[in-house]
């Protein structure tokens, strides 16, 4: 695959992830779901300053590292909290911004499927796992 056939169709995939990713959070928080994130990285805090995301739709993202715990995602303010959270704040959703290790993270949280929680991928296109 040579360089330009690697860019075709990257803006419409672009555009893919920007209109499906907030209906996807609206539809979650219209009917009443609980939403988090797993890493508190450039990338998902790119992704949701992109779309304008805060901490109303988002209530919080799971870090392993804690120097990030305790602290706020720039932009949309969404606190970064350690894993003992996911147990006590029982998300519907919990979307993997690392989406490159998703399988890891599936695995390591693999409990969270106790209470009926769905793993989501919002890149290179949404997903529910």
């Amino acid at each position: 695959m040579g360089p330009m056939a690697y860019y075709q169709g990257f803006e419409s995939k672009g555009v893919t992830v920007r209109n499906d990713f907030p209906g996807f959070l609206a539809d979650a928080k219209n009917s009443g779901l609980k939403v988090a994130a797993y890493g508190a990285a450039a990338r998902g805090n790119t992704l949701l300053n992109y779309r304008g995301v805060k901490d109303d739709i988002i209530e919080f993202v799971l870090d392993t590292s804690p120097h990030k715990q305790g602290k706020l995602l720039p932009g949309g303010h969404v606190q970064v909290v350690s894993e003992e959270q996911i147990r006590e704040r029982k998300p519907d959703y919990m979307i993997i911004f690392p989406w490159n290790i998703r399988y890891e993270i599936m695995d390591q949280l693999s409990y969270v499927r106790e209470w009926g929680c769905r793993f989501v991928i919002a890149i290179p296109e949404l997903m529910v796992l």
